[in-house]
């Protein structure tokens, strides 16, 4: 079978791709599990843009602080310049971003930004809201439940993917890939991501000597609600904090002053660790809305409020204990200013695959949102611009996929990664993670196997970065 264009994921940053590809392109887009099962679709911030043009120098200035200045400053610019098309875009297909009373569009703040930039839809349904719209208004093929285990390339061309759907292997061939399949939160054994996230993409790209980048910095949301039993834990939003919510302990004080004068409005980084390093003091860390009324909670986070009340609690009065996850993965694939794969003629990577440089060592709350728009867009012009036919079949990969102990290995993996590659790291911890990595590599089959490639290469980066910068904290 053969396409135009396939795109790896059902994300934001994917259909958005495939909204601004000519519609004369025969356009595929396939998802391991189902559309929604993206970390888009659980976003529920917004989507930071700059105001005006007067406030693109300090929305640039507030992403580099963040990323402790280790973002590629040329890119920041273009995320910032761009922003300004966002709503406009989004909105002149017929959706509409959270507005008061007189119908203007209500801005919020979250940590670590110095304006009100933030948009939002449904209060805290964000990702959920323009997912369902935009996925509604394109009309590629689309192939759910399949899952891409190796890359068709030879030199500097891509040309298709091979699949899993079901028990059936095949190849599906195209002229141009684009790699959209999300972070690596399968990886930790605390994480936000959607279930299917788990980076085997970045691991057939490590095997495929693609360049990764920056793969040490990765993000731990401070706040997120641990205590159920599924495998991807409830997010509470940081705009919750934007907008009031505290950070305390049993007794209701504010530790967070201690450790940054911003309090709860710190970087993720800084509230993380210091959330982190008070627990281990032996103290119990909760969200307190105490100052909100049950309405403003209601009507201003929907989704959060009814989760928390569905779980017993009694808010805005009663606290909720909180702990840092995994949350986010700066480093990536590493991209041009075009979404295009370094060394590449017709591979791309856009949204927390990819590298494109824009978050540095830590993520501004609400950029990879933006993220995902501006690079998407820019991806799909390239396409537009470029897409040449080319033609090549390949045999199928006959590694076996599955053993029967991937379930125990996996489980394994999340364990050390939480506990040696995690919010606080050292060279003893790093070095057992990867002992342990290189002598289970070989036990599993190809599908965890890239896992393993993934969490390799964070180790790797991480023992290679001796310094502490942004996300990546060493105590040694």
């Amino acid at each position: 079978m053969k396409y135009d264009v396939i795109i790896i994921g059902s994300g934001l940053a994917g259909i958005w791709t495939a909204l601004n590809l000519d519609k004369s392109l025969k356009v595929l887009l396939i998802t391991k599990s189902r559309v929604w099962g993206c970390n888009s679709f659980y976003a529920q911030g917004g989507v930071t843009v700059a105001r005006d043009e007067n406030d693109i120098e300090s929305h640039i200035e507030d992403t580099l602080k963040a990323g402790a200045y280790h973002n590629d400053k040329k890119m920041v610019e273009l995320l910032s310049k761009k922003s300004l098309e966002v709503i406009s875009d989004i909105e002149s297909m017929g959706f509409r971003f959270d507005r008061d009373k007189n119908g203007d569009i209500l801005f919020t703040r979250e940590g670590a930004h110095s304006n009100d930039r933030i948009v939002h839809a449904g209060g805290d349904a964000t990702g959920r809201e323009i997912h369902k719209f935009i996925f509604d208004k394109d009309k590629s093929f689309f192939v759910d439940e399949a899952v891409v285990f190796d890359l068709l390339i030879e030199d500097d061309i891509c040309y298709g993917v091979s699949v899993l759907k079901g028990d059936k292997k095949e190849n599906i061939y195209a002229n141009s890939v684009v790699i959209a399949s999300g972070g690596v939160g399968g990886l930790y054994k605390y994480d936000t991501n959607a279930n299917a996230i788990s980076g085997d993409i970045q691991g057939i790209a490590i095997e495929k000597g693609i360049k990764l980048t920056d793969m040490e910095m990765t993000q731990f949301h401070p706040t997120v609600y641990v205590k159920s039993k599924t495998a991807q834990k409830q997010l509470l939003s940081e705009a919750l904090r934007g907008e009031g919510a505290k950070v305390v302990d049993k007794n209701r004080y504010q530790f967070l002053y201690e450790y940054d004068e911003r309090g709860e409005l710190a970087s993720r980084d800084i509230v993380s660790r210091a959330i982190y390093d008070y627990q281990k003091k032996g103290n119990e860390v909760f969200l307190d809305f105490s100052e909100w009324s049950e309405e403003f909670f209601r009507n201003r986070f929907p989704t959060i409020y009814f989760k928390l009340k569905n779980l017993g609690y009694n808010i805005p009065n009663e606290l909720v204990p909180i702990s840092p996850a995994f949350h986010y993965m700066m480093g990536g694939i590493k991209v041009d200013e075009t979404s295009k794969i370094l060394g590449f003629k017709n591979l791309y990577a856009v949204g927390e695959v990819a590298n494109t440089g824009v978050h540095g060592a830590n993520r501004l709350a609400s950029n990879s949102l933006l993220e995902c728009f501006v690079f998407a867009k820019i991806c799909a012009k390239d396409i537009n611009a470029n897409i040449k036919t080319i033609n090549k079949k390949f045999n199928i990969n006959g590694e076996i996929l599955k053993l029967s102990n991937d379930k125990k290995y996996k489980n394994k993996l999340r364990q050390i990664m939480w506990d040696n590659v995690g919010i606080i790291r050292n060279e003893k911890g790093l070095k057992e993670a990867l002992e342990f990595i290189e002598n289970s590599i070989d036990k599993v089959g190809r599908l965890t196997k890239l896992r393993f490639f993934t969490a390799k290469e964070i180790v790797i980066h991480a023992l290679k970065r001796k310094e502490s910068l942004g996300a990546h904290y060493r105590n040694d």
